[in-house]
């Protein structure tokens, strides 16, 4: 594929993965909507308590029914998001069955997940409904930082098999430039992302003793030693200069004070749809509708702030490495793998990316090439 078809190619696919997150956006919060403004959630809460009339029964059955139909609604569009456009642009090596697993992997992990959330939420509005906003964000931290340090040990085999890196020199190049940064690591893995897909990943994962590098089979396939290691400082820059938990402290403000306007907007909009009590089960969707707005005005600020600091980890790396010739090189070879668009419209890029156009990232480091 030449350079000039990588790049339309890359602007249409993310185009359409565009299209098609920004509709099952509006759907789901269209559909949540809907079931509040025509009265359908006080009609279903009452259907279900013609049957079961403990709280947390009721709550459970609730829950799961809206979950089923919004996700048969959403269904074709997730099927046309995830298995169809990647097959199209020749990004999967999924088949329809291994895709429906996968689906389905997820959708049992995540139900009991956010089950117990909610029994907690709902709980927390029963028995604290002037600051039950408060008490939710202790909890949304203390279950962040849990799911940050056991995620890489206890989720994330669940879908890939991780092994110790194979390249024994690669493995010590990446522990040397980790042990001079100051970074302690539970190990190097590789994972088989090429079960999946045919994009290339490497990250730093989890906090505390779980701190880990993972790699990709299609990164490693794919990139020089060099190159690798590049990318990786990369990454290493965002432990150094204490992205991860600045990160985690913006989002605990941003959350805190979402919670504390969506409770004030809860208490004003309630009573307009006839909930009778904070902790009524039916409005459970008008407190998502409201989180849901909330979220879409604070992202491109989140989003802005992650730029920031892909910006400063992008220095970061060639300052360790002292030669930007092969980070530039890594961040050309995932902009093909991954097809990314290289020059995305200014507007989308402020509203949806959290890092940089890769055009815009080399353009900085190019100077530095030059030197």
């Amino acid at each position: 594929m030449t350079e000039a078809s990588q790049t339309t190619a890359g602007k249409q696919y993310q185009r359409y993965q565009l299209i098609l997150s920004a509709i099952q956006f509006i759907i789901g919060l269209g559909f949540l909507v809907a079931i509040v403004l025509t009265g359908f959630t006080l009609k279903l809460e009452d259907h279900i308590r013609q049957f079961v009339q403990n709280d947390y029964a009721v709550l459970v059955i609730f829950i799961t029914l809206l979950g089923i139909g919004e996700g048969i609604i959403l269904l074709p569009f997730s099927f046309s998001s995830g298995y169809l456009i990647e097959h199209r642009f020749q990004l999967s090596n999924q088949s329809f069955g291994a895709w429906l697993w996968e689906q389905t992997k997820q959708i049992l992990i995540s139900y009991p997940i956010m089950l117990m959330i909610l029994v907690i939420f709902f709980t927390l509005l029963k028995y604290f409904p002037e600051n039950w906003w408060f008490w939710m964000g202790v909890v949304i931290v203390l279950f962040s930082i849990i799911l940050a340090r056991l995620a890489p040990i206890l989720l994330f085999p669940l879908f890939y098999k991780f092994s110790p890196l194979q390249d024994e020199e690669l493995a010590g190049d990446v522990a040397d430039l980790c042990r001079e940064s100051g970074l302690q690591l539970a190990g190097v893995y590789q994972f088989n992302l090429s079960k999946n897909t045919r994009k290339a990943n490497a990250a730093f994962t989890g906090i505390g003793k779980s701190k880990r590098v993972i790699l990709g089979d299609t990164l490693i396939n794919t990139m020089s030693k060099d190159e690798i290691l590049a990318v990786l400082a990369h990454e290493l820059g965002h432990y150094r200069l204490k992205h991860i938990w600045k990160g985690m402290a913006l989002g605990i403000v941003v959350t805190f004070i979402g919670l504390f306007l969506v409770s004030r907007a809860y208490d004003s909009t309630r009573i307009l749809f006839h909930f009778s009590s904070p902790a009524q089960i039916a409005a459970l969707p008008l407190i998502g509708i409201l989180l849901t707005i909330y979220q879409f005005i604070t992202a491109p600020l989140m989003n802005a702030y992650s730029r920031s600091n892909e910006r400063a980890a992008d220095d970061f790396a060639i300052n360790v490495t002292g030669n930007p010739e092969p980070f530039i090189a890594g961040l050309n070879k995932l902009a093909e793998k991954n097809l990314s668009d290289r020059t995305p419209h200014p507007f989308i890029e402020f509203m949806f990316y959290s890092h940089p156009s890769i055009e815009k990232r080399i353009a900085r480091l190019q100077p530095h090439a030059n030197k």
